[in-house]
């Protein structure tokens, strides 16, 4: 509201223009405007909006709430921010209760492999016993604590936000866990036989928590960016190995069918012609005739080159993919220094 003479000199609003315009900011950082022309007529609100500090809603309407209450919301919502984003989102010094985790996790595994070796058994599944106590402490807590901090976004707000939170994949991965180390642990404290038998069927459920390391899922974002990048080339390769597989298993079978046992069926043939091109070999199955060997050996180099192509593409694939993300955050360095140049 600036005026510029004809000399010009700069300024201020006249008097006029102050009685018609009047801008207020409020304690909380809230602007209330009133015109000149209901100055007259809203006396009455202004005596009002002075008893309630200035403080209005979009509406108009006063807002009556103390500074302490105030306070403590503030806290309580900063809070809330701060553990969703270590747990959810972690930075820096984060990283240090997931490496925690992770050796907490990575010890479990490692007990129980030496559990089921004779002369170690007793004392791993002792210590493995004490471990999985701990770590169901430690899960539990956090899973608490996760679906608490989830309040702080919006979409999470309420028992029906924190149900919706705790139906995401890894939340029921979390319960799943949990689950399972209280079935193992209770399974120790009774009997050796039965914990035993508990122990062999509940352990492959707790491989589940190098699953939930990766909260975020950026290693199956990144394998699932890359296979639907290239998902025409590897269609491709996967469709001429599996018709080289086909024709391959076929003709041998019809020339071994009748002088080797080992391929009574075509099944037989197909398994063997898996195994073979896929070069694993392992030798349980092996054509006895000359011509079902030279047979094998050129369908054996034709089908490598077919079924080694994914490998190729997923690896070149990757190099691509971990290049543009290289190249994305050199970009988001540079772009709010370069922001702020074109600013200035």
């Amino acid at each position: 509201s600036e005026q510029i003479t004809s000399t010009g000199q700069v300024t201020g609003p006249s008097c006029g223009e102050e009685n018609r315009i009047g801008v207020r900011i409020a304690g909380d950082g809230l602007l209330s405007a009133s015109s000149g022309s209901s100055a007259a007529g809203g006396t009455g609100s202004d005596s009002l909006r002075g008893k309630q500090g200035a403080r209005l809603s979009l509406l108009g309407k006063p807002l009556i709430y103390s500074a302490q209450s105030g306070r403590r919301n503030v806290r309580y919502r900063r809070l809330q921010n701060y553990l969703y984003n270590v747990l959810e989102r972690p930075r820096a010094w984060a990283f240090i209760y997931h490496a925690f985790v992770f050796i907490l996790v990575f010890s479990c595994l490692v007990l129980s492999v030496f559990s089921t070796i004779p002369a170690h058994q007793d004392t791993s599944s002792y210590s493995l016993l004490i471990l999985e106590f701990v770590m169901i402490v430690v899960f539990g807590l956090e899973y608490i604590i996760r679906i608490w901090s989830a309040g702080c976004c919006c979409r999470y707000r309420g028992w029906q936000g924190r149900l919706r939170f705790a139906r995401k994949p890894f939340c029921v991965i979390d319960i799943i866990v949990l689950i399972a180390s209280v079935a193992v642990v209770s399974a120790g404290s009774q009997g050796n036989i039965f914990a035993t038998s508990v122990l062999r069927s509940l352990r492959f459920l707790q491989i589940l928590r190098m699953v939930r390391m990766d909260r975020r899922g950026g290693t199956w974002k990144l394998l699932g960016s890359v296979v639907y990048a290239h998902s025409k080339e590897l269609v491709t390769a996967w469709y001429i190995g599996f018709l080289v597989l086909i024709f391959s298993s076929f003709l041998v079978y019809l020339v071994e069918n009748k002088f080797n046992k080992e391929f009574a069926t075509y099944a037989d043939a197909l398994w063997w012609g898996t195994i073979t091109l896929t070069t694993i070999g392992y030798g349980d199955k092996t054509p006895k005739t000359w011509t079902g060997r030279m047979l094998s050996a050129g369908f054996a180099l034709l089908g490598i080159s077919f079924f080694a192509l994914p490998a190729g593409i997923l690896g070149s694939g990757f190099a691509l993919k971990v290049q543009e993300q290289h190249r994305q955050k050199h970009f988001e360095k540079r772009r709010n220094p370069a922001a702020y140049l074109i600013q200035v």
